[in-house]
């Protein structure tokens, strides 16, 4: 590659709100932001919440002149809701579903339903190997009651992992989605720690839109005001993330966000807003940069990070386990009543009586069967994840400890993202 290569790369990312029969002139704002995208013509744009297919289909027919690469990624029962239009070839393309996405019988929320994932795509561009991802993850309800908290930290480490398994062939790796995170959030620290995945809001030094880079903003007038009371000036829970590897250095040119209004009708084009970002990538000379990971173990970030989210798996297994075992207790009670019923149905005393019982009682047997059944597995998925943090702490410890030149390659990724932000 040539020593002066330099690329720009300009990106889109938008949360959609396109839930059918739900979302208020969901056909309408996918017309204005198909003309939109045309109009701009981005590099990439990674969409999210997307969950009708025919949405995809009308948006593929719309943009196939301006970006004649996408991919819809395909997931459980309703769908992940993810897609990505790239003016580039896709090279290649796969997807990790999250192991944990809340609850089946949380019907009304629906994220079970969905089938949650992180979607990659594999570019190449001029030479560089760009591993773009778009995820979507859990979302939140009630900050102050929040019952999917083990499982957004579950995600975010299992994006994490994932990024940090398929990115080491890349040069430039790119993340892009609604992570239902604020930035402070465990899920995200972690994630930006495990990765050192650089913040694009953080990092550029042109930054026009929404006030403190927020992406749902009290004045979009499809917001639900009342749930953003706490905070006056919205949330910022959508991200563009990035980092290069050595030999390269990226950096945020321009980020732009909407303000609550689609630039060009003036309707917004989501109740979140869009993200613009123009990022640099440039060749540079590999340089040696001593390791910010030598130190106190117990006080770096990323060993804070990694036990604060081992606390909170602690919690969520205790929890899992006894939902799982008080429903043993309902299942053995059920098969009880349900013996009873029968000696007193074959009796012929009060047949009538057991016979009207004998519904609701298998009812109940079904309804612990099933809660035992998906409350072991969700215990199963938190000891896996947590497990891995464990491993992973032990060996930062263990770095840490023996110093930077006996560092293994298990903080390449954190490394790597500090190398390009220092350069």
């Amino acid at each position: 590659m040539k020593p002066n290569f330099s690329l720009r790369l300009r990106v889109f990312n938008l949360n959609c709100w396109g839930i059918p029969y739900l979302s208020k002139r969901r056909g309408d704002r996918m017309k204005r932001l198909g003309d939109f995208l045309n109009l701009e013509s981005f590099d990439l744009a990674l969409l999210q919440e997307v969950w009708s297919e025919q949405d995809f289909q009308y948006l593929r027919q719309k943009l196939l002149p301006t970006y004649p690469s996408a991919h819809y990624f395909r997931s459980g029962i309703i769908g992940s809701g993810l897609c990505v239009f790239s003016k580039h070839p896709i090279q290649e393309f796969t997807q990790h579903v999250y192991t944990l996405n809340g609850y089946p019988y949380m019907i009304h929320h629906g994220d079970w339903f969905c089938g949650k994932a992180v979607g990659l795509l594999v570019l190449h561009l001029g030479g560089l190997v760009l591993n773009a991802y778009v995820t979507h993850l859990h979302a939140e309800y009630n900050r102050q009651k929040d019952i999917y908290l083990a499982h957004r930290v579950v995600q975010a480490w299992e994006l994490a992992h994932f990024i940090h398994h398929t990115s080491k062939k890349a040069d430039v790796v790119l993340l892009c989605g609604d992570l239902n995170l604020h930035p402070k959030d465990l899920g995200c620290r972690l994630l930006k720690e495990w990765t050192g995945l650089q913040d694009a809001y953080l990092e550029t030094r042109d930054f026009k839109g929404s006030e403190e880079g927020c992406t749902m903003v009290p004045e979009n007038c499809y917001v639900n005001r009342k749930e953003l009371q706490p905070f006056p000036c919205g949330i910022r829970i959508d991200y563009v993330l990035y980092k290069a590897v050595s030999g390269f250095c990226i950096s945020c040119k321009t980020l732009k966000t909407t303000t609550g209004l689609d630039p060009h009708s003036g309707s917004p084009l989501s109740d979140h807003e869009a993200l613009m970002a123009t990022l640099c990538v440039r060749h540079s000379p590999p340089q040696h940069n001593p390791s910010s990971t030598h130190g106190p173990a117990e006080n770096s970030p990323l060993v804070m990070v990694l036990r604060e989210a081992l606390t909170e798996l602690d919690q969520a297994v205790a929890q899992a386990r006894w939902w799982a075992t008080f429903a043993g207790y309902v299942i053995g009670l059920g098969l009880l009543l349900l013996a009873v019923l029968c000696t007193l149905a074959a009796g012929g005393g009060v047949r009538e009586v057991a016979i009207l019982l004998w519904t609701p009682s298998v009812g109940l047997l079904l309804g612990a069967g099933a809660v035992y059944t998906f409350h072991m597995q969700e215990a199963k998925g938190l000891c896996k994840a947590r497990a891995e943090l464990q491993h992973v702490l032990g060996r930062a410890r263990e770095t840490q400890d023996l110093g930077p030149e006996s560092q293994p390659a298990l903080f390449l990724g954190h490394q790597e993202g500090s190398r390009a932000e220092d350069q």
